[in-house]
């Protein structure tokens, strides 16, 4: 997203109330916001959070629309090993892994890095891996109309590694698929070229 929209978002009035929040959110902790080390703290919490969610404000299926073309090619396109930082609705804590995405052209295709910016929407907002990975899936589906599109996520959930059952090497996978990726060969395709 570029910093023009994050800041048309991030309006002075909007960073001034999030930074009186995240003043009461030390007070509470038992922490002096008026200590040296934690002066801006609220203000550079405002900002980030607001740069975390950005999602909420960008449009991906306008995104892959904006490089949409014609084109006879019916094989499987995939991005893969896209890298993504999301925070859980839960506990908004950090989750974070990859994202592996295939669709499956019909009549047109999109550019290749309109679908890692898909993923970056979905994932700048507050999430679940699960709706994230279906709202992955919907959008391409819905903007491109391809003859099917499958979607692998795989995220280490810091909710799990730094408080509750503590394991720290637990991967989360979620999957999901549309039309030609229904049959079981093109599903282990997609499962075999991501892998190598």
């Amino acid at each position: 997203m570029s910093d023009i929209l994050l800041n048309d978002f991030a309006t002075p009035e909007r960073i001034e109330a999030l930074k009186s929040s995240y003043h009461q959110v030390l007070t509470l902790l038992g922490e002096d916001p008026e200590r040296e080390g934690l002066l801006k703290t609220p203000e550079r919490v405002a900002k980030a959070m607001l740069a975390l969610t950005r999602g909420y404000h960008m449009d991906a299926r306008e995104v892959l629309l904006s490089a949409k073309f014609k084109e006879d090619y019916r094989q499987m396109v995939i991005v893969k090993d896209i890298d993504f930082f999301s925070l859980c609705e839960h506990h908004m804590l950090p989750f974070y892994g990859k994202a592996h995405v295939a669709y499956i052209p019909n009549g047109y295709i999109t550019g290749l890095s309109k679908i890692a910016r898909v993923v970056d929407i979905f994932s700048h907002r507050l999430q679940v891996q699960e709706r994230m990975t279906l709202q992955i899936k919907e959008c391409i589906q819905e903007a491109l109309d391809p003859l099917g599109v499958m979607v692998v996520v795989e995220a280490r959930h810091m909710c799990m590694q730094m408080r509750g059952v503590e394991k720290q090497n637990a991967i989360t996978t979620t999957s999901d698929f549309t039309g030609a990726f229904n049959r079981a060969k093109t599903r282990e395709e997609f499962m075999n070229l991501i892998k190598a």
